[in-house]
């Protein structure tokens, strides 16, 4: 591994276990045995890598969403919604330290007084959402799901699946046995007329 892709996923778990602020630059360099001018060579401000952080969640979850989409066949838009709640799970599993990224305040600090990091996070979770939107879509076309809004629903939809993963992640509760119950709450949101 070339000392930038170790810094950088250096950087991604301290900023995970720590928050943005609480991690020192110098403890990157130390855990990653490089000298902090290496770092500043490859990133020029801590912002600077943490946006880079950002950036490579969102094509992360981009690419990911398209390998899933080009891999399944769906009987219907219902049966896509579903599918992306189990897709959506296993996202916050593989990516489970950029996840906790997202649920620390610092980056939505950062944000206040640096609008990059206010588009970063919204593109992030436009991502996110467009998961449930489009299976909310073809849905509607196909009749599996009534005539609701698309945005709104995959919002809702997002807020109860991202808040289970939050709670698994948190080490609260685990996601897996309220699945049921979501698939459940749902399906009663999108086919109710």
């Amino acid at each position: 591994m070339e000392r930038k892709e170790t810094i950088f996923h250096a950087a991604t778990r301290l900023f995970a276990d720590k928050g943005y602020k609480e991690t020192s630059m110098s403890e990157v360099a130390k855990l990653t045995g490089v000298a902090q001018g290496t770092i500043f060579y490859h990133f020029k401000s801590k912002e600077d890598l943490f946006l880079a952080i950002l950036e490579e969640f969102k094509s992360n979850v981009n690419d990911e969403f398209e390998k899933w989409v080009n891999n399944h066949s769906f009987s219907n838009g219902l049966d896509m919604l579903e599918s992306a709640l189990d897709f959506y799970l296993y996202l916050a599993s593989i990516m489970e330290d950029r996840f906790m990224i997202l649920y620390r305040h610092d980056a939505y600090e950062l944000a206040l007084h640096n609008p990059i990091f206010g588009q970063y996070l919204e593109s992030i979770y436009d991502h996110l959402v467009d998961i449930f939107e489009k299976a909310i879509i073809s849905g509607r076309n196909d009749g599996s799901i009534a005539d609701v809004s698309p945005k709104k629903n995959a919002m809702l939809i997002f807020t109860m699946v991202d808040g289970l993963v939050r709670f698994n992640t948190y080490k609260l509760y685990d996601a897996g046995t309220l699945y049921d119950e979501l698939v459940k709450a749902c399906r009663k949101i999108l086919t109710q007329t």
